[in-house]
């Protein structure tokens, strides 16, 4: 997301529009092929669904074949500081990986208490910016095979959702599929929220609508903001001319170049530095070819708050050490201004430790699933 605040103002173009959108690129960004779309045709619906499919089916072939590595600790428990006798760290020598070795996943966690046992087994699993629900297959995967209920959903304008991307105008537009997934949930059934990226501002405001069906909200790199803030507001924190998240910003105006930018996408040749540093390459790839605009509109809104409602869900923050995107120091800025009731982090892991570090990421959202 970035620093916007200073890429409003288009450059001047003499064809107006490119595929009925016109782009306008940071002045950092080196110049590449492009490639644009209205909505997504039938063929491309099934490519992406394909993909995804067919990388879960490699991943877990690879299941048996390599051993864990424990790269993740919990600190902050209650909003303090990390008692070491209690939660020590890590004792993984590894500082940085391209993979997260694999076990079985009733190997990952303690045991003592039964899924079904649980206030809610139930997932839910909210992409971020230009990313869809297919970002989440391994977590799918793994969350599954240890006996949860898993719902991954495409917002509007993303993934395979059909909806034109620059013709979304505001938050509760974009999150739809969400807030309708929480309507229709049946009387009394509950769901742990798990949000990232700009998700966290999309968990974020269907907590404020359906505190009640909510047990749990879990942040993993994610926006997550104090009432009267927006996604801007947060991201800007982070402005500098060598931001590499400015340098890949392209914004479309579909609208024409006399008004506000109408979504904005990421430079191709930039993704892996700045989203998938420490991804295996074929996830890369995968999101290459999978990755949508996001809309602008949201990214703008403000969202109000209350303590009566989004403050009555109990939230969780999972940090990204080795992150690009939303850098370590503007997570830990986004925690102390609105601290959630324990923080974890992640070794290893980049922008998207659905991909860098599934396997931690698994370990963690159990973990929480069983705190009472």
């Amino acid at each position: 997301m970035g620093n916007l605040c200073s890429l409003f103002k288009p450059i001047t173009n003499t064809n107006n529009q490119v595929s009925s959108t016109t782009k306008k690129r940071s002045s950092h960004a080196p110049p590449s092929t492009r490639w644009s779309r209205k909505d997504m045709n039938l063929d491309e619906t099934v490519t992406i669904r394909q993909q995804a499919i067919a990388a879960a089916a490699l991943y877990r072939q690879h299941q048996q074949q390599q051993q864990f590595d424990r790269s993740s600790s919990m600190r902050y428990p209650n909003g303090s500081k990390r008692n070491a006798n209690l939660l020590p760290r890590s004792s993984s020598s590894r500082a940085r990986s391209l993979t997260d070795p694999l076990l079985q996943p009733h190997q990952l966690v303690n045991q003592g208490i039964k899924v079904d046992d649980l206030e809610t087994n139930h997932f839910i699993l909210v992409h971020g910016g230009g990313l869809g629900a297919w970002c989440w297959y391994k977590t799918i995967a793994l969350l599954e095979e240890s006996g949860y209920k898993v719902s991954a959903i495409d917002l509007t304008g993303s993934g395979v959702h059909s909806f034109e991307t620059n013709n979304i105008t505001s938050l509760s537009q974009y999150v739809k599929p969400l807030t309708d997934f929480l309507e229709n949930l049946p009387e009394g059934e509950k769901v742990i929220l798990v949000g990232h990226d700009f998700g966290g501002a999309c968990i974020s405001y269907a907590m404020e609508l359906y505190p009640l069906k909510i047990s749990k909200a879990v942040f993993i790199a994610a926006a997550m903001m104090t009432s009267g803030q927006s996604t801007l507001d947060i991201v800007s924190q982070q402005a500098g001319s060598d931001d590499l998240m400015q340098q890949a910003q392209v914004f479309l105006y579909a609208n024409g170049n006399d008004h506000p930018p109408t979504s904005f996408e990421l430079e191709k040749s930039l993704l892996r530095d700045l989203l998938f540093n420490l991804c295996p390459s074929k996830d890369v790839a995968l999101a290459s070819v999978s990755m949508r605009p996001t809309p602008f509109a949201p990214v703008l809104e403000k969202l109000s708050l209350s303590d009566m409602k989004y403050g009555s869900v109990r939230r969780f923050y999972i940090e990204t050490l080795e992150d690009n995107a939303i850098p370590i120091t503007l997570q830990e800025n986004m925690i102390k201004a609105n601290p959630p009731e324990k923080v974890f982090h992640l070794k290893g892991a980049d922008h998207s430790p659905f991909f860098s570090k599934p396997q931690a990421l698994h370990k963690l959202l159990v973990e929480i699933s069983k705190i009472r």
